[in-house]
């Protein structure tokens, strides 16, 4: 579970840390994905496989596993039989909503093709 730890005096930096940590969160290949897949209703892995196009199940349930651990998505069990397991947004995954798709909004309008210069 990644926490911001407080930086110089005062906590300077602070809100700098917190920003890296996130945009490393919805970084790791995956998570934005289960993120959209699960904002309307909850979602079960195979389900969230089949839109995270090109990550294998192991990644996958990391991901998942994660943001969980960060409060931003919930298991559901559902007793079955059988057994069925689903995830779904919490109202803190909710909250970052918004911010994925401005995201999204600015690399559809931004990146040409789909490539990304990046300086060595």
């Amino acid at each position: 579970v990644r926490r911001a730890r407080r930086v110089g005096p005062a906590g300077r930096g602070v809100t700098a840390v917190r920003c890296r940590l996130a945009l490393e969160l919805f970084g790791e290949a995956g998570a934005g994905a289960v993120v959209r897949a699960v904002v309307v209703n909850p979602a079960r892995v195979n389900q969230l496989l089949s839109c995270s196009a090109g990550i294998r199940d192991r990644v996958l349930a990391g991901r998942i596993r994660e943001l969980e651990q960060e409060g931003l998505v919930e298991r559901l069990v559902d007793p079955g039989p059988p057994v069925r397991v689903s995830y779904r947004l919490t109202a803190r995954g909710g909250a970052v909503q918004p911010i994925l798709g401005a995201i999204s909004e600015w690399a559809d309008n931004w990146l040409a093709g789909g490539t990304v210069s990046v300086a060595s």
